[in-house]
């Protein structure tokens, strides 16, 4: 991407944006980036959808306010348009964009659809457009499909229910759906759409590009935040910047909701539509949901399973979170870490897909404690509230250091940490057949479950950063492409933490020894007997390290793959070598 150029009034603007031409500063070019890497040739960027790795000088730029951030360019495009989407009139329908938003309670943008349709007394008109290319290249997981297509189903009955339409297409090519949408409009007479940001590179240059696509075509796109509770920009640090520390940024989001408390109140569902809308826009309402693409479908066996663990909607998601704050969020903080314990909210699906808004969980924690002070009153009560911030959190780091979009870690000068990429030993860590219990329980409950306790993600991330030594991004897409509740913000942000390379990491030098870990965090073994049957019959502290501890019966779990002290100071070593590399 060329350098920006500031107009006259400061605005820093974007030239043509060719992704992968040579860097310029000033007049003179600076040096690229080596491509030559292994990283490159084991697939770390998809190079289907997307250039090759940035350079570190480049990321600085971005850290400098010398390049334009997506969401800047949302923010610009929004503002630029503003008067003229003011002057469009409400024309025949008013649509409402499903994207990561599935649900009808507390969804900003749909509500302000519908308040909008309810002033000229037209139809509200709701779509989702299905991108198997989007899937592709974001690592969607099947499993994930699947969740969001069974929520789709939900989602029309609640929404028929108020003689309201949602239409579904599939668009092969990710690139034609602004254009598609902006013709949707036009052949339903909408001259207004609207969507909740989304903050992901791709998503926030497409929203900009409907933004001003749209008004030449004369389409107001009115795009508003929702997914954070407190919305990226909101929140800086005494010096007027971004935070990159959680616990500053937290305390700053408690101060900022605690004096602004309207921020926590709900959006009602959007009203009923006229029944004419019915006959008027029959063929929406009886439009299918579509099949899972090709390479994202489930087998049979698979569909059944995952059907029967993880019932769909926003009706399941307000059960699931009436049912915890009711039997479980009280012990949360002394009971969180423990994965055998059954003592979290299991929510991140629902945040991920949208079947629950993260301020209606706030609020919902908020209203059963005894003060309306987030960090007040009941502990556990407190502690699941700034669970649920880390969210927030890392969309906001998102949002402004969006080249960890771009498969950049957070601190650009661990890039050149020398990786290896073994294709043995990362298959026996996908597979969960490392030797180590804890490690392989994980694992296990991942590739059967689409799930992971939180507890055990770091646990595993941090083994195959630290004690394998591969590249942290193979498993960060392993994740992406297998959990459920895949969302990159979260999932970005804990690989970050756990291999040392992201936003507000624990220490390189901080490396978790796999046994301890599951002595500590799964002291009876329960969650290791559950994923790991070869060791079912294993009892005491043997479970942890059944051969080292001579545990009788197990001829059929491996032995170690690595030796965790060895491994521990290969990895110091290799950090403080790449740390104090030029990589620029």
């Amino acid at each position: 991407m060329p350098l920006l150029n500031s107009t006259p009034n400061g605005v820093k603007r974007k030239a043509n944006d060719v992704a992968a031409s040579p860097l310029k500063k000033a007049k003179n070019e600076t040096p690229t980036f080596k491509h030559s890497r292994k990283a490159e040739e084991y697939g770390i960027v998809d190079r289907e959808f997307y250039p090759p790795e940035m350079s570190n000088e480049r990321c600085a730029m971005y850290k400098a306010n010398e390049i334009e951030r997506p969401i800047e360019t949302l923010t610009i495009a929004q503002k630029e348009t503003k008067a003229r989407r003011d002057r469009i009139p409400v024309k025949g329908a008013v649509v409402h964009w499903f994207k990561c938003d599935l649900r009808i309670t507390d969804n900003k943008a749909l509500h302000l659809a519908s308040e909008k349709a309810k002033t000229k007394g037209v139809p509200l008109i709701c779509l989702h457009i299905v991108s198997p290319q989007d899937y592709k290249a974001h690592c969607t997981s099947a499993v994930r499909v699947d969740f969001v297509l069974r929520t789709l189903e939900v989602l029309k009955e609640d929404l028929a229910e108020l003689d309201i339409p949602l239409y579904l297409e599939t668009v092969e090519k990710r690139k034609a759906i602004p254009d598609k949408i902006l013709e949707l409009c036009e052949e339903w007479g909408a001259s207004h759409l609207y969507a909740n940001i989304e903050y992901e590179v791709d998503e926030l240059r497409r929203e900009a590009l409907i933004t001003r696509r749209g008004v030449e075509k004369g389409i107001a796109f009115e795009v508003v935040p929702d997914t954070c509770v407190v919305a990226p920009g909101e929140l800086t640090s005494g010096s007027g910047g971004q935070y990159a520390v959680y616990s500053p940024w937290f305390r700053a989001w408690l101060a900022y909701l605690n004096t602004h408390p309207h921020h926590l109140s709900l959006f009602e569902p959007p009203g009923q539509n006229a029944s004419s809308a019915r006959k008027q826009f029959y063929n929406l309402f009886e439009s299918p949901i579509p099949e899972a693409p090709e390479n994202k479908r489930l087998t049979v066996d698979e569909k059944k399973r995952f059907e029967s663990m993880w019932p769909p909607g926003e009706h399941e998601a307000r059960r699931r979170l009436d049912k915890f704050i009711h039997e479980r969020i009280h012990d949360y903080k002394d009971t969180r870490n423990f994965p055998a314990a059954n003592s979290t909210a299991v929510l991140s699906v629902h945040f991920a897909s949208g079947t629950l808004s993260a301020r209606t969980a706030v609020a919902t924690a908020r209203d059963a404690n005894s003060t309306k002070k987030l960090d007040g009153g009941d502990k556990g009560i407190a502690g699941w509230i700034s669970e649920v911030a880390w969210r927030d959190f890392y969309k906001h780091v998102l949002a402004y250091w969006p080249y960890v979009c771009m498969n950049k870690p957070f601190k650009p000068e661990y890039t050149d940490i020398e990786w290896e990429y073994d294709d043995d030993l990362f298959q026996k860590w996908c597979q969960g057949q490392t030797g180590y219990p804890f490690i392989d329980a994980a694992m296990r409950q991942l590739n059967h479950t689409g799930y992971m306790h939180n507890r055990a993600r770091m646990g595993v991330a941090s083994f195959l950063a630290k004690d394998l030594l591969i590249d942290w991004r193979m498993g960060e897409r392993y994740f992406m492409e297998h959990l459920i509740d895949g969302d990159f913000a979260s999932n970005n942000g804990g690989w970050g933490f756990s291999s040392s390379t992201g936003v507000d990491p624990q220490p390189y030098f901080r490396i978790f020894n796999p046994i301890l870990q599951g002595e500590k965090f799964d002291p009876e073994g329960e969650y290791i007997r559950r994923w790991v049957p070869e060791l079912a019959h294993v009892m005491g502290k043997a479970i942890h390290d059944p051969h080292g501890r001579g545990a009788k019966g197990i001829g059929g779990y491996p032995r170690m793959c690595v030796d965790h002290k060895a491994s521990r100071n290969r990895a110091l070593a290799r950090y403080k070598e790449g740390i104090k590399r030029d990589t620029a």
